[in-house]
């Protein structure tokens, strides 16, 4: 009993911490690109990927982290049927946005790279245009495969079955009908993570290559403005690689404990992979706003203006 409640803490304290790091995080990002939208009217198609990102991103620790910390402390019954169908269904459209949204910005950093010539030029010009109906193909295409989500979950207060087929979310529980259509959801969440993951990997090599070169080509080349404007790409795509790593990383390790989550029937062990995995899934929405603010040079200028002017309102205040 004592190690079960020990968990509780630990785990509460975890997704605290997420919580803590992440809505301020996603925040600051989001508030730093309205002002940019607003104010200084240069929103770029790669603005557009990051600010849908960091949404994606406070809506994961919005829906998942904080019933996670209100469950681990002792509060379980927060939602009934429908507010369960709410909650888990915004938490996979997101997350599962979450990756294709990164696989989406790799994408873009690498058509930015591409060698300058009559085709490319061609191809940078229209993806801009292209973007919104992308964004919002990417949206409904996810929302429409976390309907599962809507038929099968449940309260806590109403799983009194003891169904085996059910995951259990401590808050909420998805109560599949069958060992096979369990399988079925698990495979199909794994299969939309794995090819935004692909893509992603190939994508990352690209970039990679591009940046060697490139650090070939500044030691052959004096001229300042070439290579002022090539380092901020360089800076771009270093955060493209950090932010493609991550997830790799995080929802690789997610995916993994998933796909045993769905062979195993003891619940104890059950509930300790499930914990695990959920962790991993969330962890990427509030370390990716960290790695955004520090490699994006509007949101790290914007910041560096309100401290400026904070302190000039300090000092008239003090005089």
């Amino acid at each position: 009993m004592d190690i079960i409640e020990g968990r509780s803490v630990v785990k509460g304290t975890l997704y605290l911490l997420l919580t803590v790091i992440g809505i301020p995080g996603n925040v600051t990002i989001i508030a730093s690109f309205i002002h940019v939208a607003y104010y200084d009217h240069k929103f770029l198609a790669a603005d557009t990927i990051v600010s849908n990102l960091a949404t994606v991103n406070l809506l994961v620790v919005l829906v998942r982290c904080i019933p996670e910390t209100t469950a681990a402390f002792g509060l379980k019954q927060l939602f009934d049927d429908n507010g369960c169908k709410i909650v888990i269904f915004i938490y996979r459209t997101t997350r599962s946005l979450s990756i294709w949204l990164t696989c989406l910005l790799s994408g873009f950093q690498c058509i930015s790279l591409t060698p300058v010539t009559s085709t490319w030029s061609t191809v940078k010009r229209q993806v801009p245009k292209y973007l919104s109906p992308v964004l919002v193909f990417l949206w409904l295409l996810n929302m429409s495969l976390s309907t599962p989500a809507i038929l099968f979950s449940i309260s806590s207060a109403n799983n009194r079955t003891g169904n085996k087929q059910a995951v259990n979310l401590e808050y909420c529980f998805v109560r599949f009908p069958s060992q096979t259509i369990k399988l079925a959801n698990g495979a199909l969440q794994t299969s939309r993570d794995f090819i935004p993951i692909v893509l992603m990997i190939f994508a990352s090599a690209y970039i990679l290559l591009v940046l060697y070169r490139h650090r070939q080509q500044v030691k052959k080349t004096r001229d300042s403005s070439k290579n002022q404007r090539s380092t901020m790409e360089t800076q771009a795509s270093k955060a493209v690689v950090t932010l493609v790593t991550l997830y790799v990383l995080f929802f690789g390790i997610d995916n993994i404990l998933w796909i045993y989550t769905l062979t195993v029937t003891r619940t104890m062990q059950t509930s300790l992979i499930s914990d695990l995995r959920v962790f991993f899934s969330s962890l990427y929405a509030t370390v990716s706003p960290t790695v955004i603010i520090i490699s994006n040079r509007k949101i790290h200028n914007k910041l560096k203006c309100r401290k400026i002017k904070q302190e000039a309102i300090y000092s008239e205040t003090i005089s």
